[in-house]
């Protein structure tokens, strides 16, 4: 599953960069994640995108999350309880706390990063669970990029893009922070096109996803993903391909939306 949500937030030229007009706290995403299993496409967990509005003594953030949830079906076989959430300003997108909590068949995993603009730097928390149910942890502060950000808050941001000024084959590359180190990845218009989904035809923006030297995503053009081409541009289809295999994430219901 961290392989589906690193897909589907992944995806230099004449993109036109705006600030926040697309997302507004309150809206609710839900999403099918398949996996293609002995050459047959399988359901197998929830995946929702929510956005919520938190309020400090100092600030108002706007929290992004994203959590998998294997269907209760699965769950002997191999359990999944994913989350991801980035805490950002509403306006700019800029995440400033972001966490990631693995948990998938025996396996756990927390992130935390903490983002520090003035320094260009960010002090991560890494926590894991040994056999016998202890954890240990490994503290970092790591510089980076000054237009880094988080996986989650990178889709976010994609959907934020004037995709609509932008010619056919144009590219958009980015600078992700995972597993605490900075990974470029890239973004290009394949085209649009009109799609059926859960939510009714559609007509998309179909985007290739690329991850400079890396072995995570395989296949030229075979990790794509279809935002809609309204205000909203709602992630409506993925298409992966990785190293043990293939999938798919499919829309389910769309609530809260700005536009």
């Amino acid at each position: 599953m961290q392989r589906i949500f690193f897909t589907l937030l992944f995806f230099s030229l004449i993109f036109v960069h705006t600030q926040n007009n697309t997302i507004a706290a309150g809206e609710k995403l839900t999403f099918t994640a398949s996996y293609n299993m002995s050459g047959l496409l399988t359901d197998l967990a929830q995946v929702t995108m929510e956005t919520s509005e938190v309020k400090t003594s100092k600030n108002t953030f706007l929290r992004l999350k994203f959590k998998a949830r294997t269907y209760s079906k699965w769950d002997k076989f191999f359990k999944i309880n994913d989350l991801y959430e980035s805490y950002v300003n509403p306006t700019t997108l800029k995440p400033y706390l972001y966490k990631r909590e693995i948990n998938e068949g025996g396996y756990y995993k927390f992130m935390q990063y903490n983002f520090y603009y003035k320094s260009n730097s960010i002090k991560s928390l890494k926590r894991k669970r040994r056999k016998d149910g202890t954890y240990w942890d490994v503290n970092k502060n790591i510089q980076i990029s000054s237009n880094t950000r988080d996986l989650v808050t990178t889709l976010y941001y994609i959907r934020n893009l004037d995709i609509a000024k932008a010619t056919i084959g144009d590219i958009e590359t980015f600078k992700v922070f995972f597993d605490n180190k900075e990974t470029e990845v890239k973004i290009k218009l394949l085209s649009k096109e009109t799609i059926d989904t859960k939510l009714g035809k559609k007509e998309c923006y179909k985007l290739a996803i690329s991850i400079n030297s890396s072995d995570l995503l395989k296949g030229k053009n075979s990790n794509l993903l279809w935002l809609t081409a309204d205000a909203n541009k709602i992630p409506v289809y993925a298409k992966f391909k990785i190293a043990v295999g293939s999938g798919e994430l499919r829309i389910q219901s769309a609530t809260g939306l700005k536009h």
